[in-house]
């Protein structure tokens, strides 16, 4: 069908297509699946910029007179090529995202996911947005993009702004600064892309143009409740690679351990006590209002003494559970067993990691500490300076790590992803030698479930038990 009557055009405004000079009628009949919204303020039709893709097939299979000067064709050149040659199983990764160029690669933690995105954008050539979680994996990935392509990339983060053909960011700062580049790349590259959830951070994918999207993730699994929504801004799981297939070739064999320890009397005395007013609570307030959820506790803490004094106690509860003293004792025979090793050392809140770092004289890596701190830390655990490492979150996903074969778990979420992350860290194989990851769970508390919670993925197999 050819549009004869009227031109119409395109534009790109704030993280928006415009649509002008058609009618009503021509706009349904030949965009019928796109979400096209009349705007009377400025007498126009809108919709978020990640349709252009399918606009601009529209435009040229229809052969519409329509005015869409907005992508850029521009291409990248790269000074040189200095990537490895990729695996097998990246190369599938590869062909099957260059078959469609939208979609996400779902690759475990250590068989490479950053190379077949750097061959991507070799292949591609073309204006680049590389988007990561935090400031310490844009870095790296502009070091990445320097060492294998040769290229340095523009910094859009961290108080900088230089923006180039081929840049790094971070989620917060594209979702900030998107409506205004919006129309300056052709290709999305989304670093850890579950993070890719909620109506802000998804505008870095929404608000723009890009024809071509990636998304690398270890941990995006097909139940996931996000997967429709990084479906629509990303594509589909175009590769998925079973940590089984790869576990003892790509990646160290492993072992999970789990060591269950016990509260001492007091800290079970006042752990059943605590148990007991909150339950207690809960009753009465279910009495009073069937409706009533453990949710609406924070609320009603904010107005209500008794609520607020409940909320304590849960959270005195769980912290009981997290820094039972038997863990420390287990850790210490843990570090012991392990001379000589790196060992890195997760928990679950900031509070337990400077503890764990006051008793034994280890540093402990969390999300304020600085970058020549981080550094300090990182490059410390390698070269043998420090024996370990303790960390909240931080760790948890991204960042390059020094060799490291031990991990402690000493608390945490429930969610399987943190468990496959923190299993990531000790994977990366070299030679023969074999990764250990254990688990220090609270015997007889509610750390038994979030346990079993994130122990139910396929890169947990039956884990061994040691007694305390």
């Amino acid at each position: 069908m050819t549009q004869d009557s009227t031109t119409g055009a395109i534009r790109f405004d704030a993280g928006t297509l415009t649509l002008q000079g058609l009618p009503a009628s021509a706009v349904k009949l030949l965009f019928s699946d796109v979400p096209w919204k009349w705007d009377p303020r400025s007498d126009c039709w809108r919709c978020d910029a990640l349709h252009y893709r399918r606009i601009a097939e529209i435009v040229r299979l229809c052969q519409i007179d329509l005015d869409v000067p907005i992508a850029s064709e521009a291409s990248v050149v790269f000074p040189s090529m200095n990537l490895p040659p990729l695996r097998m199983e990246q190369q599938n990764g590869l062909a099957a995202w260059l078959s469609t160029r939208n979609g996400v690669v779902v690759m475990p933690t250590g068989t490479g996911k950053t190379e077949v995105a750097l061959q991507a954008m070799a292949e591609s050539r073309c204006t680049t947005l590389i988007v990561a979680p935090v400031r310490d994996l844009m870095y790296q990935w502009h070091r990445r993009i320097l060492r294998g392509l040769s290229y340095d990339a523009g910094i859009l983060g961290d108080s900088v702004m230089n923006i180039r053909a081929v840049t790094v960011t971070t989620y917060a700062s594209a979702c900030i600064h998107m409506p205004k580049i919006g129309d300056r790349f052709d290709l999305l590259i989304f670093d850890e892309c579950h993070h890719l959830t909620g109506p802000i951070r998804s505008d870095a994918a929404r608000q723009s143009i890009a024809t071509q999207r990636l998304g690398l993730t270890a941990t995006l699994e097909p139940t996931d409740a996000a997967m429709e929504h990084i479906e629509h801004l990303i594509g589909p799981v175009v590769y998925r690679l079973p940590i089984m297939e790869v576990r003892g070739k790509t990646l160290a064999d492993y072992d999970v351990v789990r060591i269950p320890v016990k509260l001492n009397p007091p800290e079970r005395a006042r752990y059943d006590l605590l148990a007991e007013q909150i339950a207690s609570y809960v009753y009465q307030r279910r009495e009073e209002d069937p409706a009533f959820q453990w949710r609406d506790l924070s609320a009603e803490s904010l107005i209500d003494g008794t609520a607020s004094k409940i909320l304590k106690a849960f959270r005195e509860k769980e912290s009981i559970e997290e820094r039972a003293e038997e863990k420390f004792r287990v850790l210490e025979d843990l570090f012991r067993l392990h001379l000589g090793s790196p060992i890195i050392v997760f928990t679950g809140s900031n509070l337990m990691a400077r503890e764990i770092s006051i008793r034994f004289l280890i540093p402990c890596l969390l999300s304020h500490c600085g970058k020549r701190e981080r550094l300090d830390y990182l490059e410390g655990l390698r070269d043998g300076v420090y024996p370990a490492l303790i960390a909240n979150q931080v760790l948890d996903e991204g960042v390059d790590l020094p060799e490291v074969k031990v991990a402690v778990i000493l608390g945490g979420k429930a969610t399987t992803r943190q468990a496959k992350q923190r299993l990531g860290r000790i994977l990366r194989r070299r030679g023969d030698a074999r990764a250990t990851l254990y688990e220090v769970v609270t015997e007889d508390t509610n750390e038994v479930k979030r346990s079993r919670k994130r122990r139910r993925n396929d890169a947990y197999p039956r884990a061994r038990h040691r007694p305390s």
